[in-house]
């Protein structure tokens, strides 16, 4: 079984950058999910597929995956953006403002 290792990117729910520090390993699926034929709910019988194991840096992940013996492949983390200009909501309607605001 293989072990992925990666660092989750922020979520469109997120504006700020909290939990994106952290290293996640992930078992990949063994067996396909199937669709259970009385309520049609989703299921799977590979168990290892829930787990999620968070750690505080890549290595750390990475020598966990090397002392359990475990088959793994790491994925870059994603690109950083670029900071956002800083801009409160009053600037909108300021006298030193450029053009002026208006509907």
């Amino acid at each position: 079984m293989t072990a992925r290792i990666f660092s989750p990117s922020k979520t469109a729910m997120q504006s700020g950058r909290a939990k994106t520090g952290s290293w996640v390993l992930e078992f990949e699926r063994e067996t396909a999910r199937r669709i259970e034929p009385l309520m049609g709910y989703t299921s799977s019988s590979d168990m290892k597929s829930q787990i999620r194991l968070e750690f505080d840096s890549q290595e750390e992940a990475v020598a966990y995956a090397e002392r359990e013996g475990l088959d793994y492949r790491v994925e870059p983390a994603p690109p950083a953006r670029k900071a956002r200009r800083v801009m409160s909501y009053a600037d909108n309607f300021a006298y030193s403002r450029k053009t002026p605001w208006t509907h």
